[in-house]
């Protein structure tokens, strides 16, 4: 079943953010595959994501789990109308990654009236589950 506001494109997504100068763009997020109902994203897992011991940041995999989860927030409403912002992020971080790519897989938990609740996961490049996130984002009237 089709979650999103209207019928929306990934390539008009890209098209859309590729002038952004924010956080997510600096460290290299992209979103990669919009289905009926998900949203994914992948991050480089390079010098501007690791942290001091040459290993992907938890800070920077938050970058990625509340961008993906913000952004499905922004598909579901009608953003004339309204706009979502992240309220509550809860990551677990499973193990660590040194090199590669991270995958992010964001699914809704709960879209309400007021309050999107979203689980996303993410994955390395052998397909292993290194990181687990939790985003309530507020809907709230512009």
């Amino acid at each position: 079943m089709r979650i999103w506001f209207k019928d929306y494109d990934l390539g008009a997504l890209v098209e859309a953010r590729k002038d952004d100068k924010n956080i997510a763009s600096l460290l290299g997020l992209k979103f990669t595959e919009l289905g009926p109902d998900y949203l994914k994203g992948t991050l480089p897992v390079d010098e501007r994501t690791h942290q001091v011991h040459g290993i992907l940041h938890g800070g920077a995999t938050c970058v990625l789990t509340e961008t993906l989860g913000s952004v499905a927030s922004l598909l579901v409403v009608d953003p004339e109308q309204y706009r979502a912002v992240g309220s509550v992020i809860t990551t677990n971080h499973l193990r660590p990654v040194s090199s590669g790519v991270v995958t992010g897989v964001c699914k809704p938990v709960h879209i309400g009236k007021t309050k999107h609740v979203w689980d996303i996961q993410v994955f390395n490049d052998a397909g292993k589950l290194i990181a687990k996130t939790e985003l309530t984002c507020a809907v709230v009237q512009k």
